[in-house]
């Protein structure tokens, strides 16, 4: 036994005293390091060697296979992007490119919708389960890191399929394991997108019943409220109930006031979870940086009208008397659901941004107003033969805030930031329809516009909120801060010209500022190119096990 030890102890000091004696992969040297914990910066030097962070401090006398010169740049973690759609293009192109632009380097998924899991009419050859179409994704190679909360709209979706209906005892049952199964997939979470459907038919019953079992495991429920707008004291009532009786923390998905007449409302809803954190409940925040929102024309047609999926949603459109009753139901100002045509105030604010036929693409970049004088139709008609004539949804974007109340939620000590978009390059196909410009700016918006420009938060407030305090958030570990056994996620940016370039008319142009971006270790962006290189990996959450 004895000798056994000392076998193991003499190995154990030859790999240390080899790990001591191996240069660093990379010594990042003269730059200003913002350590990610909300301390101001610090000029000094990092180490890196092989994936991990592994001496902060003078190494001027320390060897390095590269060292990286970052005089009069800052040096950070790299960023999170709290609600990222990038999973899909990711299976295409996983250089994500408009992201890592910006530093980058964690993506989230799972806004109602995740990588699985599918059924088998689903799946379409695919993998089945959450786990296994993760570990695809980062097996195929993405450039960046990955992690998603488990959709309840796809687990709706598995047992329910598009149906307005409550699940009996036995698929409610079914859902619930299929939650516990993610969870121990490595998912963060639940997440919900509760203005669509099919997720709009599920009942807070339901949401509370699979809550339950991802707080089991130290997940958190994260939703895209039932009403960001008219009914937006109800919506976070709920997602407080949630919390309270599903026995986890909760966040809201791109927390806002929409619409003119529920800007004043925010105030009373920041008291709302300042009350329920006060009694012990963990409710949280995140946010884009853009008075402008974006997500499909559908948004602006009753719910009822998508009941079973797409093919009876059209069906429905192109039946006269089920088409009339609809847009009635859009002409009205007082309805049950979140209705966008009303938020918008008026058809000018709702600009088109992409569609499925090409045919229509002469209308990228008009506004509904425009398009529905030049139909000779109403603003509702107008949308529902524009859904019929692209057989299907149509991007939009939305002008719905105020500026005054996107500077107060950046000051709020809680919240975090998203881009509720996809990463993708600015080339290609993509060049032929537009998209929001925080897919290309959200981040480098935040740095440039919002911390130099107009000084809403300090620099190092935003990198805290950037990287440590949303992956503390997350339940993930050894990643946010530049700490020795840390993750060497990365990234080096100049913070007196860091910002974004991508406009509403103008959307497909890449930030700019960030020179070097890292991922585990590895150089992703070097000098503002890309380097070709995919060393993202899928990072699981609190519960996953082996």
């Amino acid at each position: 036994m004895y000798k056994d030890m000392n076998k193991i102890f003499l190995i154990g000091s030859v790999i240390f005293l080899f790990m001591a004696c191996t240069p660093y992969s990379y010594i990042i040297e003269n730059g200003t390091v913002y350590d990610g914990s909300g301390s101001p910066g610090v000029q000094t030097d990092i180490g890196i060697k092989r994936d991990k962070v592994a001496k902060i401090g003078n190494l001027d006398s320390k060897k390095a296979k590269q060292r990286i010169d970052a005089t009069g740049m800052a040096v950070s973690p790299g960023f999170v992007n709290n609600l990222s759609w990038a999973a899909y293009p990711f299976q295409l192109d996983g250089r994500s490119l408009s992201d890592l632009k910006q530093g980058v380097t964690l993506e989230v998924f799972g806004e109602g919708s995740s990588l699985g899991p599918y059924n088998a009419k689903d799946a379409k050859n695919g993998p089945l389960s959450f786990y296994d179409n993760m570990k695809a994704l980062e097996e195929k190679g993405v450039s960046c890191n990955f992690a998603s909360y488990v959709g309840a709209t796809t687990i709706r979706i598995n047992q329910l399929g598009y149906e307005d209906r409550a699940p009996n005892a036995e698929e409610l049952q079914k859902m619930q394991e299929l939650v516990k199964e993610s969870m121990e997939g490595g998912a963060l979470g639940v997440g919900s997108s509760l203005i669509y459907p099919p997720a709009f038919f599920a009942s807070t019953e339901e949401l509370i019943a699979l809550s339950k079992e991802a707080g089991k495991y130290g997940g958190r429920y994260i939703s895209h409220m039932r009403s960001e707008g008219n009914k937006i004291e109800e919506a976070v009532n709920e997602l407080i109930k949630i919390s309270k009786e599903g026995n986890l923390p909760a966040e809201i998905f791109h927390l806002k006031a929409a619409g003119e007449n529920n800007w004043k409302k925010l105030d009373g809803i920041l008291a709302k979870i300042d009350s329920a954190n006060a009694v012990g409940l963990d409710i949280k925040a995140n946010m884009y940086n853009y008075t402008g929102a974006s997500t499909g024309l559908d948004a602006c047609l009753p719910p009822w009208a998508q009941d079973g999926g797409k093919e009876k949603f059209l069906e429905r459109l192109a039946n006269p008397e089920t088409r009339k009753k609809i847009i009635s139901e859009m002409e009205s100002d007082e309805t049950d659901w979140e209705n966008f045509l009303s938020l918008s105030g008026k058809p000018e604010n709702i600009l088109l941004l992409e569609f499925n036929q090409d045919s229509l693409n002469y209308l990228i970049g008009k506004n509904v107003g425009d398009v529905a004088r030049i139909y000779g139709m109403s603003p509702a008609e107008t949308i529902v033969e524009l859904i019929l004539g692209n057989h299907g949804d149509i991007g939009c974007a939305y002008f719905l805030m105020t500026e005054e109340n996107v500077k107060k939620q950046i000051k709020l000590p809680y919240i975090t930031f998203c881009s509720d978009a996809r990463s993708i390059a600015a080339e290609g196909k993509n060049l032929e329809s537009m998209t929001h410009p925080r897919t290309y700016g959200n981040f480098a918006r935040l740095l440039g516009k919002y911390v130099r420009e107009e000084k809403v938060i300090p620099l190092e407030e935003a990198i805290y909120k950037l990287s440590w305090l949303s992956a503390q958030r997350i339940g993930v570990k050894q990643r946010g801060k530049l700490e020795k056994g840390f993750f060497a996620d990365v990234v080096i940016f100049n913070p007196n010209t860091i910002i974004d370039k991508a406009t509403f008319e103008k959307p497909h142009q890449y930030a700019e500022g960030v020179i070097h971006v890292l991922v585990n270790g590895v150089p992703v962006i070097e000098n503002g190119a890309h380097t070709g290189k995919t060393p993202g990996k899928f990072v699981k959450g609190p519960g996953f096990k082996q």
